[in-house]
């Protein structure tokens, strides 16, 4: 039995895209057809795979002229910013530079009587679960290592960008990787975890929200299926007093409102250092009212909606509970704010952390600041949060941006730049923001295993 997955397009509410869910036996059918792919694929030269899964990053980019546009509809991007191509290239790119070198063997020693080496081998099968938010960049961070290293793929991707798992697939087919190394799949909530508890795969990639993340731990229970999980963030900047302001309130008030706020690593909190702190807020609150708020298809755009009318309602309810709660609002509402997907950005101030706004994740254009007297103060309340996944410091002292960074718990330090994922860094994150890492060497380290090799010789 099947169902239908729907895409409503925050754009008007109407259906985008509609696609059925696969039954339970063709789900592991598909599971099955990977695996069984999956031999011959590792056995093909790393030079081969490389230039497969780089061809099929390139034919990914010859749709972008389709591609923009259809993001617009699924999830709300504005087209004036060309889509995700750039970013999608960059860390295919990256990780088949460093391909070679991170899969290579890790020689222990040899002599006369024994040959000792590290092989990284690839786990089998890997089930990526990619989130809407950026829905190219996100996936190809785990699917092109995965599929250099020589495992297959099945992608799942979120009903709310329904048509990017398939345009991927096709791509790649189009390049030559083989309809089986590379699946898209269409599931349902129980044939997903029903394959994550069936040892359908060998190691399962989830980005999303923190209940999905526990989902898929739940559903991995028993199996050893490897998770990798990048999930909640609630990521702060802090202002110190010798940064350069301009560049601080650019850099951090665009990496709290782009993408609708609809960022895994965009700022959803800055503290600032209270010599800073008027003269920070009048200029981000007059960089916000810059801001055009309306359809992503408009060329004059600058914020779209957010991706669905629910996600709206939750940043519209924590905005709400901190006004009520003494927080003070800073800009108006917008004309185009229709109550809806349509959603004024905001700027709070007189927040504290006993508001909701600063402690759970908003996933929308709203901001917290708050002003602080040291670095003791800003770290402590940097710390105080259940998520860790980057933090923008603000400085132009590199030795103190490593010092206040070394006490934070978080997975990326970032100094005067927020909201970039660099492919030669660990992705990663700490708390409930998850556990793994991808990209960079350890990706790879995480999309293998190691087999040791101790091989005495004849010595006769």
């Amino acid at each position: 039995m099947t169902g239908q997955l729907k895409c409503i397009s925050p754009i008007d509410g109407s259906v985008f895209a509609t696609r059925e869910t696969l039954s339970k036996d063709d789900a592991f059918a598909a599971a099955k057809r990977a695996r069984d792919a999956q031999t011959a694929w590792a056995a093909r030269p790393l030079t081969e795979r490389i230039e497969l899964v780089l061809a099929g990053v390139a034919a990914v980019g010859a749709m972008n002229d389709e591609i923009v546009p259809e993001l617009a509809h699924m999830m709300g991007r504005p087209t004036r910013y060309g889509g995700e191509f750039g970013g999608f290239n960059e860390r295919a790119s990256y990780m088949a530079e460093i391909a070679e070198s991170s899969l290579a063997d890790i020689e222990v020693g040899e002599d006369a009587t024994f040959k000792r080496y590290i092989k990284r081998v690839p786990h089998g099968v890997v089930f990526v679960v990619a989130p809407w938010n950026y829905p190219y960049m996100t996936a190809i961070n785990t699917v092109a290592p995965a599929l250099i290293a020589g495992n297959t793929v099945v992608l799942k991707h979120a009903t709310q960008t329904l048509l990017v798992g398939e345009r991927m697939a096709k791509a790649f087919h189009s390049a030559g990787v083989p309809e089986d190394v590379f699946i898209n799949v269409f599931l349902d909530h129980d044939t997903t975890n029903d394959l994550i508890a069936g040892n359908a795969f060998d190691f399962v990639n989830f980005t999303g929200s923190v209940g999905g993340g526990k989902a898929m731990e739940q559903a991995a229970a028993g199996t050893f299926t490897g998770v990798g999980l990048e999930l909640g963030g609630k990521d702060p900047g802090y202002v110190m007093e010798d940064a350069d302001l301009d560049a601080a309130v650019a850099t951090l008030v665009d990496a709290a409102m782009f993408n609708s706020g609809q960022c895994c690593c965009g700022i959803e909190r800055i503290y600032v250092h209270e010599s800073l702190f008027d003269a920070f807020v009048e200029k981000a609150v007059e960089t916000v009212n810059g801001y055009k708020l309306g359809s992503p298809l408009d060329a004059d755009t600058t914020i779209g909606p957010m991706a669905n009318v629910r996600f709206a309602k939750e940043v519209r309810e924590q905005i709400a509970e901190a006004v009520a709660a003494g927080a003070k609002t800073h800009i108006d509402t917008f004309a185009e704010d229709d109550g809806a997907a349509y959603l004024t950005p905001q700027i709070l101030t007189n927040v504290s952390h006993d508001m909701r706004v600063m402690k759970e994740e908003s996933f929308g254009p709203v901001v917290g600041i708050m002003p602080v007297k040291s670095d003791e103060e800003a770290i402590a309340l940097m710390n105080d949060s259940e998520y860790g996944l980057t933090v923008s410091l603000w400085t132009q002292d590199v030795d103190r941006a490593i010092a206040v960074g070394d006490q934070l718990e978080t997975g990326t330090v970032f100094m005067n730049r927020a909201d970039y994922l660099d492919p030669a860094l660990c992705w990663t994150g700490c708390k409930n923001t998850g556990r793994g890492g991808g990209l960079s060497v350890i990706g790879y380290q995480n999309l293998t295993r190691p087999k040791s090799y101790h091989l005495k010789k004849v010595t006769k």
